[in-house]
């Protein structure tokens, strides 16, 4: 007599492998998250992920296809991990002053805790951006960023606080490009400049300039720069 499989053991065996290719994909992401961090795409080569992954390189075109697919998928998923971090932010929208400071010291402090993301960007800002613009998921990673700023601004335009018109794109490029630039060019610049920028003091006086800066920028009633 045939044997009958069974559709509740059919279904176990394929959620296992289901969930052991997810987690091989994940290790290879994260590997490859460290790896194009700190060499870039052009000095990173894909032996170098699959052993930082304990895996193979057929592995890495299996589940991605090829490595600028998965330089693609690494800058997706670190876009995806900003924006999961900021949407943990307990942002009391009643004090909009406060809140936008809060956005700011985030912000500040995630480029810190994470140069990688820089190191990526920069990345692919050299290549013009091509391959993320390759990416269907690019145009989801900006909506939950501005729409959090846009809420907080949105708070302070209604009390009055802020001055009116103001758009979350415009508040957020100001943010981030103060924080971003100072960040990916402090090694030049400490030397330049002849002093330290990643000293623990030089880092907080400016995310201090940075939150003086975007306030006189945004209230309606510019308050006097903080020394």
């Amino acid at each position: 007599m045939p044997t009958v499989r069974k559709p509740a053991a059919t279904a176990r065996k394929a959620g296992v492998r289901e969930q052991s290719a997810q987690a091989t994909r994940e290790t290879l992401l994260k590997a490859a998250i460290k790896v194009f961090g700190k060499q870039g795409l052009n000095g990173a080569r894909v032996e170098q992920i699959s052993r930082a992954a304990k895996s193979h390189d057929r592995m890495i075109y299996y589940y991605f296809g090829s490595k600028e697919a998965l330089f693609v998928a690494v800058i997706e998923e670190t876009y995806r991990r900003f924006n999961e971090a900021e949407a943990r932010l307990a942002l009391d929208l009643s004090r909009p002053v406060q809140a936008l400071r809060d956005v700011i010291a985030f912000m500040w402090g995630y480029y810190q805790k994470h140069p990688e993301f820089i190191t990526l960007l920069n990345s692919e800002n050299l290549h013009r951006g091509r391959h993320i613009g390759k990416s269907s998921k690019a145009g989801e990673y900006s909506s939950p960023a501005l729409e959090v700023l846009s809420r907080v601004l949105g708070s302070g335009m209604d009390a009055g606080l802020f001055r009116l018109g103001l758009r979350a794109r415009d508040v957020y490029l100001m943010i981030a490009s103060m924080g971003y630039f100072y960040l990916s060019n402090r090694y030049t610049l400490s030397t330049f400049l002849g002093e330290t920028l990643d000293d623990p003091v030089a880092l907080a006086h400016w995310q201090q300039f940075i939150t003086d800066a975007v306030l006189r920028t945004v209230l309606a009633t510019v308050p006097p720069a903080t020394s």
